[in-house]
């Protein structure tokens, strides 16, 4: 009957590494897929939502390269931190025809990609202490905040970039 919610998910960490080190190529793979990606799918959801008379778009973004920086992940701050501006310009402009257009930023959550970054003992208690919840989410936690934003409970929310990050960006210990 058409669209009223669009999750766009797609992602990758791209190929951790230096800016000097960064083959140009691998810049561009991580910001296709994470930001053009996006923007193409964007592109062809809001019109469609515009003929029901609105719906939600959400982005899938994170809190790297927007409250905090890691070493060696310029691509994948970019891209994503890309997808936050990109959402506040799409709400500002299609907020007045119904559709409300929202970024979600995930913590650590036990995921595939996730994974790459906890495949030791070591890393993953690294990681889980750079959250405030001192563990990873698992991904029916992201879900349910996805949710939220696909849903009427969050009829007046547009423009955000929504932390469902477990406090890794307020913690410092």
């Amino acid at each position: 009957g058409g669209l009223d919610i669009a999750f766009n998910n797609a992602g990758i960490t791209g190929t951790p590494s230096s800016v000097p080190a960064l083959e140009l190529a691998q810049w561009q793979e991580t910001l296709d897929t994470n930001l053009t990606s996006a923007f193409v799918g964007a592109k062809y959801q809001i019109p469609a939502m515009q003929a029901r008379g609105g719906g939600s778009l959400i982005f899938t973004s994170t809190f790297v390269g927007h409250t905090l920086g890691l070493p060696g992940m310029a691509a994948y701050a970019a891209s994503k931190a890309g997808l936050i501006g990109l959402t506040k310009v799409l709400a500002a402009e299609y907020g007045a025809q119904g559709v409300r257009v929202n970024a979600l930023l995930p913590g650590g959550t036990d995921t595939p990609m996730g994974r790459a970054f906890t495949d030791t003992p070591e890393s993953l208690a690294f990681v889980q202490n750079m959250h405030a919840l001192k563990r990873l989410a698992q991904p029916e936690e992201i879900a349910r905040s996805a949710l939220y934003l696909a849903s009427d409970a969050s009829s007046f929310t547009t423009g955000i970039a929504l932390l469902a990050d477990g406090g890794v960006s307020i913690c410092r210990t």
